[in-house]
């Protein structure tokens, strides 16, 4: 999977567009072509291809549209226990290979500004997002994100990213549990997240945690 290239000359950039990413997402932003350019990004400096069973891991620390791209780019998905989400609310992704060992960390640059690309963004955006904008405004609003999101991808990932090389514990692959029933409930659920309430197997959906505030 991991070898010697070029980094204008990996797969993933061939196989997955830009089309397909928004589609999977279902629209065009610069939050969904920040994640796509830093997948892209992290697997040319890995030099790998799309993931097929869990050669590549990435860890995320953000929920937010980028990492719509990022499934989409690298193939690293929540099923297969290679996409792993850490909620800090940064704009980093690490990528990482199993078969070099190798991890790189691309982050977005503090002073890399969505909105200073075009500032008529900042008058329009309160007005689509609360859901007073006018048809034309809206119109020139979607317009003008598809025009940031289309410059975005022309620009060198240097410029919009720290990209280091990084040394990272590599998680071990998914495992499958066996299943056991709750007590309460009644539904199965994997005996990895069960817990013992008055002598009997519950779930945590049903389990009633105690607690003195610590």
């Amino acid at each position: 999977m991991a070898g010697e290239c070029s980094h204008e000359n990996t797969g993933v950039d061939q196989i997955v567009p830009f089309s397909e990413v928004s589609k999977f997402h279902g629209h065009v932003c610069p939050g969904l072509t920040i994640g796509y350019m830093a997948a892209r990004a992290g697997t040319q400096e890995l030099c790998v291809d799309r993931d097929i069973d869990e050669e590549l891991v990435t860890i995320v620390e953000n929920d937010a549209c980028g990492v719509d791209a990022v499934q989409v780019v690298t193939g690293c998905t929540i099923g297969k226990g290679n996409l792993i989400y850490r909620d800090y609310g940064k704009q980093a992704f690490t990528f990482i290979c199993r078969d070099s060992g190798k991890a790189v960390r691309v982050v977005l640059k503090s002073d890399f500004n969505i909105e200073n690309l075009d500032l008529e963004l900042s008058e329009l955006r309160p007005k689509v997002m609360s859901g007073t904008a006018t048809e034309s405004e809206t119109l020139d609003f979607r317009t003008r994100m598809n025009c940031i999101s289309e410059y975005m991808r022309e620009m060198p990932a240097e410029e919009m990213f720290d990209i280091k090389h990084v040394n990272v514990e590599i998680p071990q692959k998914a495992r499958i549990f066996n299943s056991v029933k709750c007590s309460k409930c009644g539904e199965m659920f994997a005996e990895s997240r069960a817990r013992m309430q008055n002598g009997e197997i519950v779930c945590i959906s049903c389990y009633d945690e105690y607690t003195r505030g610590w």
